[in-house]
């Protein structure tokens, strides 16, 4: 007995080539937000010609875990230190680096809190300080 191929003519089925090209033009929708997305930052610009150092130090605040706030010579607690730094700030460009430096023993509000008064008396460049 011989077989016979000639009667089954071929037939093309397309239903899993649409089906796949469908989730891969789900997952391009899905994602293509993610692509077009763009982070502005501002990066630092340098100079070209050699400036001179500044003479004005970096100000550095200092909190103990008594709660105490020492500014250079000026050493106040955290409850006066929001009138103290206005008085203080007037001294200061309000563009220079200032760190503070926290004791590991204080609650994150009180750092939080310092950082915060800084930043609305209108220092602009405020950071935290570390050991490491």
């Amino acid at each position: 007995m011989a077989l016979r191929f000639d009667d089954d003519a071929p037939e093309l089925n397309i239903t899993p080539l649409v089906d796949i090209m469908l989730v891969l033009l789900a997952i391009l929708m899905v994602t293509m937000p993610t692509i077009v997305y763009q982070e502005d930052v501002a990066l630092p610009e340098g100079s070209k010609t050699k400036a001179s150092v500044s003479q004005q130090k970096d100000l550095v605040v200092i909190v103990n875990e008594k709660r105490e706030i020492n500014i250079q010579n000026h050493k106040m607690s955290l409850d006066e230190f929001p009138d103290n730094i206005v008085l203080i700030a007037s001294g200061y460009d309000k563009n220079m680096p200032i760190y503070i430096k926290a004791d590991k023993n204080l609650k994150y509000d009180d750092v939080m809190f310092v950082l915060k008064t800084l930043k609305n008396v209108g220092f602009s460049k405020v950071a935290l300080q570390t050991n490491g």
